[in-house]
């Protein structure tokens, strides 16, 4: 999976002549927390909610509210963004995206193409989004979940196990324990589940748990 895929494309971009009052006015319209910002179509900065609300916290023991607006509508957004922007390329794998969200405990990342030009921008609402896509959590059917020694052919032989009790296996997670044994996280689209249930307990796997998603 790309981080193109779960991207929000075309997202809302600031030029970087525009006044903060500009920005905080999208934001409001927008529910926004952050906007790329750009001159021509290079992303050359971002703006977060909570920069502005510093910029205006640190203005406004001195300044009344009539003369903070009026600043606010005369400061350029460049003078507040961040510049050095952490940034993900739109052909990167969706865990790539997630490392650098980690490794940097950010909220989200601008998504650019070859000319660094923001294509989209990346959340982790979106990367949580697709994590719940993978496991298939928002679909109907069984979740099982399997303990299996980490053995060369298991995840094929379970797999079989599956296949003759007519268990379509439409999502698969696999969890290391670190102590030579895994789990498995199994989605099927059905709810009959008693006699594969049997049949892997009956093969030397330990069936760990089976919940039932309606959806």
């Amino acid at each position: 999976m790309y981080v193109k895929n779960r991207m929000t494309k075309n997202p809302v971009c600031i030029d970087v002549n525009s006044k903060i009052s500009e920005v905080v006015d999208i934001m409001n319209d927008r529910e926004l927390h952050r906007i790329p910002v750009v001159s021509g179509k290079k992303l050359v900065g971002l703006v977060t909610e909570s920069m502005i609300s510093k910029q205006g916290a640190t203005k406004a023991t001195s300044l009344s509210i009539y003369e903070l607006n009026y600043l606010l509508s005369k400061t350029s957004v460049d003078a507040i963004m961040i510049r050095d922007v952490i940034t993900i390329h739109e052909d990167r794998f969706l865990e790539d995206a997630a490392l650098v969200m980690f490794k940097h405990d950010i909220g989200c990342l601008p998504v650019v193409n070859d000319a660094n030009e923001v294509v989209g921008i990346l959340t982790s609402n979106d990367v949580l989004s697709a994590f719940l896509d993978i496991l298939g959590y928002r679909e109907s059917g069984s979740r099982v979940c399997v303990e299996v020694k980490d053995e060369l052919g298991t995840i094929g032989d379970v797999s079989d196990i599956f296949k003759r009790n007519n268990c379509n296996i439409t999502h698969l997670g696999v969890y290391s324990q670190h102590n030579g044994y895994s789990d498995l996280i199994i989605r099927i689209n059905t709810f009959q589940t008693d006699a594969l249930e049997k049949d892997l307990n009956a093969s030397g796997y330990r069936v760990l748990s089976i919940t039932k998603n309606p959806n």
